[in-house]
């Protein structure tokens, strides 16, 4: 198993489905494991049966594990870990991945009026869903001022093509809502590599898919109807060249005094989210981008998350509670790609 990355803090469940019937000549390769603290799976076709599974597997574990040392929190000698370290004020000279992914961090934090937040550890922490964490009572006034004294990523890191800058000596950057998905975009070029055309990597509920599956069709792929207990699919997309990444509150939450409170964490309050959209959905060209917009757009909520996906050309399903069961809202984007 390697180091993970972090451990999800957010729900994404996207589930795909795939019909297994080879056509002839084709061979279809499986692979699954450990990554990230959750699992991934691949489906890959390969048409000229000559792709080594072994040599595939290391070159799917050697991106993977790329990934780990340049984004994990767990290990202490990755590029983002020595950067929590620095001081205020220092500079830190980091991989082009590492840089690319804190680029686009900080357009979708600027794109989602600062809802997409990779400095908001302190307050998820705060509030119980870090990792092996829980609580029941809530945090004092001064408890959150504090931990929001942390955060903020637009003043608390500084991004100059490959150098990173620390400007809020307090703050911890931690990318579980983008780096998952930077890294099954990592694992498609390794497939690619092998001249694979028509595959599915899934890590944690963010995938990518490219071509064909086994019988011909886009890939199929489930977006879950957002209940604790419930494991039903809401809709089902054909994917195919193209990222999906969902993000959801309704599995790590607690109850307190009759109010429900989600790891879902607004940055620019400092408490979790009180609107009724229970998940968003997201599909991009990357499942990078997916998965932070996932993420961006279920903070904001469906009313001001809907305004900001149209803006932005985005494909978005929002899943909202209603007084009887749910509400769908599509933006154009996604009705369109998805017709």
């Amino acid at each position: 198993m390697t180091d993970p990355l972090l451990l999800t803090r957010r729900s994404v469940f996207a589930m795909p489905l795939f019909l297994m019937a080879c056509k002839k000549g084709w061979s279809v390769l499986e692979l699954t494991g450990l990554t990230m603290g959750t699992g991934y799976s691949i489906v890959a076709v390969d048409h000229s049966r000559n792709v080594d599974k072994a040599e595939l597997q290391a070159a799917v574990d050697a991106a993977l594990g790329r990934v780990n040392e340049q984004m994990s929190n767990w290990d202490a000698g990755s590029e983002i870990s020595r950067f929590n370290a620095s001081a205020e004020g220092e500079s830190l000279t980091v991989s082009p991945e590492l840089a690319q992914v804190m680029q686009a961090a900080q357009q979708v934090n600027t794109a989602s009026d600062g809802r997409f937040d990779v400095t908001v550890g302190a307050l998820i922490d705060l509030w119980g869903f870090g990792a092996g964490q829980s609580r029941r009572d809530l945090p004092a006034e001064a408890e959150i001022a504090e931990a929001m004294a942390c955060c903020g990523q637009s003043t608390s890191v500084g991004t100059d093509g490959t150098a990173l800058t620390k400007l809020n000596g307090g703050a911890n950057v931690y990318l579980s809502s983008i780096g998952k998905g930077f890294g099954v975009d990592q694992v498609a070029r390794a497939l690619a590599g092998f001249g694979i055309t028509d595959y599915m990597v899934e890590i944690g509920g963010d995938l990518y898919a490219a071509g064909r599956n086994p019988d011909g069709q886009p890939w199929q792929i489930g977006i879950e109807t957002p209940q604790a207990f419930d494991r039903g699919i809401s809709q089902v997309v054909g994917l195919s060249g193209m990222g999906m990444a969902t993000s959801g509150d309704y599995r790590n939450y607690f109850d307190h005094d009759g109010q429900r409170f989600s790891h879902i964490i607004d940055a620019t309050t400092g408490r979790p989210v009180t609107h009724d959209t229970a998940s968003v959905t997201v599909l991009t060209e990357n499942a990078m981008l997916a998965d932070a917009w996932a993420t961006a757009l279920l903070v904001l909520g469906r009313e001001r998350g809907l305004e900001i996906a149209e803006r932005e050309g985005i494909a978005a399903l929002f899943i909202d509670r209603a007084a009887e069961g749910f509400v769908t809202t599509a933006s154009d984007r996604f009705a369109a790609v998805t017709a």
